[in-house]
Parts: C-alpha cells; structure tokens; sequence
C-alpha cells in the first residue's frame, strides 16, 4: 500500500494545475440553484475527458459520474450551484474570474463547493491511470439546488434514479479535515392574525405586531435553554424576518409573520421545535407552520421538500471513519483532525433521512463560504485529489 500511496500523491501533485485549470473554467460559470446547466454540462465534459466509464445527468440535474462496477458503491458528491455574489463592492477581484494566481483559484464557489467536484474529476483520473480494478462502483455526483434547499437533490437520486450506496463522501470543505455529522436545520413561520382600527383608537382593535413581539422576545429565552450535545453543540434557534400588514398606515397592524431559522443539535427532532414555538404561542391566534420548497429545476422539472433538514453523526468508530482516518495518515504521515461542520449539507438527507453512511472531507476553509473574495488554496486540491484516490483503495480492500 505505501508505494501505491507514494504514486498517488505524485500524481495528484502531477495534476494540480489540471486540478486549479478544471475548477477555474467551473468559477466561471455562474450558476445559481436552479441554474446550474452550463456548469453541469462542463462537469460531464470534464468527468469524460479524464476517461470516466460513464458520464450522465439526471432527471433533476445532478451530473453522475461512474468509474467501475463492483458490488458496494462509493459516492463523491460536491453541488455545482453557488449562492450570488452580495455586494460586488466586497470583493477586490471579479467573482467569476476563476483566477489561479498566488497559489489559489479565486472566484465564487472556488470553496462552496466546485473546488470538490474538480479535486474528485483529477482523483478519478489518478484511478483511471492506475487501472483501478477493486470491487466497487464508484461514484461522482455533481448536485443542483443545494445552496436553495440542502438534500432536494439526494431526495432525487434515491428516491427516482434509485441509487443507494453504502458510502458517500461530501466534498464540502472541510479545512482537508474529516467530518463526521452537522446540527439539522429547519424553516418555521409563525403567522399572527390581529384585528384592525383607527390608528386614533387602537383599544378598538387587537395588535399583531404586539402579539408577534411578545412571542419573539420568549423566542430569544427559548434560545438560551435548547438541548446541547457533546459533540455537535447546543441547538439554537433565531428570527431571520418579521413582516407586518394593516389596511394603512395610520390602522392597528392585523397581520404579523416571523420567520425562524432553527438549529437542531442531536436528540431535537422537528416534532420536538414545533412543540416548543406552539408552546409559546399559546392563547394567541397564530398558526406554526414547517416550510415546503418547492421549484423547476434547470431540466423543466418541479420537485420540491419539507424544510426540514434532520441532524445526523456517525460514530467516530464506524468502519468509514476509521478507513478515512488511515487513507489520510498514510497518504499525508500525520494523523487527521476529525470534526464537524457548523452549517448544512447534502449529508441531512444523506444519513440524516436514508441512514446512508457518509463523512465530509473537501479543499478549503468553510469561513470563505458565500463571503466575499472567495479562494481555496492549490495545495488543498492536490491533498483532496490524493485523499479521495487513496480512500477508493482503503474502502476496496
């Protein structure tokens, strides 16, 4: 294994400016959730011009690369779809530059998340070039839609495509760190419903916006008192919007709305968050609502989810732990960090919905995701693209 480790790593540095090359013609393309198909189109073409067996894209969008045909499958996944740019005046540099200077790509996604997909293409050429004959399917999924609504696209790929692996790698970043679980998400609204007056006399009617403030000063207490686990945190839970409504400016608001963005740690459960804001609410009309998302994909298809995002962790003994632990300690001579993430990911559907066991490991420092002057460094591409190739060989064995 040691001399099949050295090649590895030579080749991945061989092919790191191949690497920084494919990941800059992918900045380029801007592709926001729902407007992925130019950037899914080069991802195919990349995946056949390092000698992928198959090269296809889905139903919803996802770009499915295939190398083998072994009984277990290994997935890679990194989503193609970026967040926008904020305020262009943010950045020193043009967004979609996908410039390779001064030992980085820059540009928006050069870390959340093309930088995965472009360090997986190289590892499957580094595993074509070595005439990888183990007993695995191996995998490379380019998802869509994830920054607008994380696991719609693994939804797709187990329910319709009816692809189950038995592992998946997220090509998140991760700091080139291994990643083992992330607190769930959800999207609550809570809508109060007021009775309007004359702004002259408001004892005539019934405030909603007094009704909603009350409740969202009970929201920041509840914040303070959520569940905490030893290995994900505390849950937390904070109020992103407040809309309000009345027949005119100088009339008694009869409408209010919050808009609650809620933190799961483990052991909290969407039951469990609903219970607590129903709680809260007691006594006043208002009515606690789980969101839905639902849009038309770039292929002209409508498919949509609850927004709820189910927390998830596997044990750090779980048999593709420990195989990561010892791919990186042999491929880098050092023994890796294994963490987690603070934001959310494919892995909520993942192992979060379907019990599918996956870990995270991706080039670049998740505090460049979706902030301005973005980049991630050469060197995390080329450690990436030898991760990846070394784990395939550990996980065959």
């Amino acid at each position: 294994m040691k001399d099949l480790l050295l090649k590895i790593n030579a080749l991945a540095e061989k092919y790191a400016d191949y690497t920084a090359g494919n990941l800059s013609k992918l900045v380029k393309i801007k592709s926001l959730s729902t407007g992925e198909q130019a950037v899914a189109l080069e991802l195919q073409r990349q995946m056949l011009e390092a000698g992928f067996d198959e090269a296809r894209i889905d139903g919803l969008g996802n770009v499915i690369g295939r190398i083998g045909s072994g009984k277990k499958i290994l997935v890679f996944d990194g989503h193609i779809d970026t967040v926008d740019v904020g305020n262009p005046a943010n950045w020193t540099s043009d967004p979609f530059s996908g410039s390779v200077s001064d030992g980085f790509v820059h540009g928006r996604g050069s870390v959340d998340q093309k930088g995965g997909p472009a360090a997986f293409i190289t590892a499957g050429r580094i595993l074509k070039e070595l005439a990888f004959d183990g007993d695995l399917t191996i995998l490379f999924t380019g998802t869509v839609i994830e920054e607008d609504c994380d696991g719609l696209c693994w939804k797709y790929i187990v329910e319709e495509d009816k692809i189950i692996p038995d592992f998946v790698v997220i090509t998140e970043p991760t700091n080139l760190n291994i990643y083992r679980g992330q607190r769930g998400r959800m999207e609550i609204t809570v809508a109060f419903k007021g009775i309007s007056a004359h702004g002259s006399a408001p004892e005539r009617g019934k405030n909603a916006i007094y009704m909603a403030s009350k409740v969202c000063l009970e929201i920041e207490k509840l914040n303070e008192r959520l569940k905490s686990d030893d290995f994900l945190g505390k849950g937390s839970v904070t109020i992103s919007e407040f809309v309000s409504g009345s027949p005119s400016l100088c009339a008694v608001a009869d409408y209010a709305r919050i808009h609650l963005d809620r933190r799961l740690t483990w052991g909290e459960t969407k039951e469990s968050a609903v219970a607590e804001i129903m709680e809260l609410v007691e006594g006043t009309d208002a009515v606690v609502e789980v969101l839905h998302y639902e849009e038309t994909a770039y292929t002209g298809l409508r498919y949509g989810m609850e927004k709820y995002y189910p927390t998830w962790k596997i044990e750090e003994d779980h048999h593709l732990v420990v195989r990561a632990q010892e791919a990186f300690a042999g491929l880098f001579d050092r023994e890796p960090l294994t963490d987690k993430w603070t934001f959310s990911t494919n892995g909520v559907t993942i192992n979060g919905y379907y019990k599918i066991p996956c870990i995270g490991f991706g080039p670049g420092n998740e505090v460049m995701a979706h902030a301005p002057n973005e980049r991630v460094p050469v060197g995390d591409l080329v450690a990436a693209s030898a991760f990846y190739a070394g784990l395939v060989y550990y996980l065959s064995e």
